[in-house]
């Protein structure tokens, strides 16, 4: 199998970055969408040339590290595929192919297809915890929690936090990301102390962060690869407003 791979290049978060045009041979169609990087790499690497940088880590969709822009799509043509999982045989031979690394105001290009997430982080850091203090583990069922809060919370826990939903939104927000962590928390018992305080603080990290507000549009859930849905954000929504309402009253 060969493939015409069209990759962003950039040395630096202060250069200037351009496509760069490869011929990718000898592929097979049951090789990861990575691992025809790795091949480019090692071909870049032997003739002395500086590799692609991309990021990647668990290769098994659970890190959320390999966040790549596949000819236009976040992470790819396939439906909740993290780019890792993402097989060439989706492509077929001959295929010319454009990667990007995720477009999005706070995702500064460190060097090539690598993107700073660390406001992700930020985000988290100002509200994404619980304060209340278990100790050792409980048993599975000494606080009883309803089958469907449960499964909401582990739906939403699900998320990665790649930032395939802030590439793919046309407002750059990270609602989705945001959306997920707040209700992950706020459907359990344990996380309802700060239950307040966090939307407001969650909230105000990603404004202060400069992603964009949420219109709604669906573009993050479609790209998504846990398919966490847009009803994260209403209850993110909710959550704010009961806050101000609270904090008024």
């Amino acid at each position: 199998m060969n493939l015409t791979l069209r990759v962003w290049r950039q040395p630096g978060a202060d250069d200037d970055g351009r496509m760069v045009t490869y011929d990718v041979g000898d592929l097979s169609p049951e090789m990861s969408f990575l691992e025809a990087l790795d091949a480019l790499n090692e071909r870049l690497t032997g003739s002395g040339a500086d590799p692609v940088a991309f990021d990647q880590d668990c290769r098994e969709g659970i890190c959320g590290m390999c966040g790549l822009v596949i000819n236009g799509i976040a992470h790819g043509p396939e439906a909740a595929t993290a780019t890792c999982q993402l097989y060439l045989r989706s492509f077929s031979d001959g295929d010319v192919i454009d990667v990007e690394p995720w477009r999005g105001g706070p995702f500064t290009v460190i060097k090539d297809l690598v993107v700073n997430r660390s406001s992700f982080d930020r985000i988290i850091q100002a509200g994404g915890f619980i304060t209340a203090p278990t100790g050792s583990a409980p048993d599975a069922n000494v606080v009883l929690v309803a089958k469907r809060r449960s499964e909401q919370a582990f739906d939403a826990a699900t998320c990665i936090g790649c930032g395939a939903c802030v590439a793919a939104c046309p407002n750059g927000s990270a609602m989705l990301f945001t959306g997920a962590k707040i209700t992950h928390l706020g459907m359990l018992p344990q996380g309802q102390p700060e239950r307040d305080a966090r939307a407001l603080a969650m909230i105000a990290q990603h404004d202060a962060e400069g992603f964009g507000a949420c219109t709604q549009i669906g573009e993050c859930t479609a790209v998504c690869p846990k398919s966490i849905q847009l009803d994260v954000i209403s209850r993110f929504d909710h959550d704010v407003l009961f806050a101000l309402l609270h904090r008024i009253g």
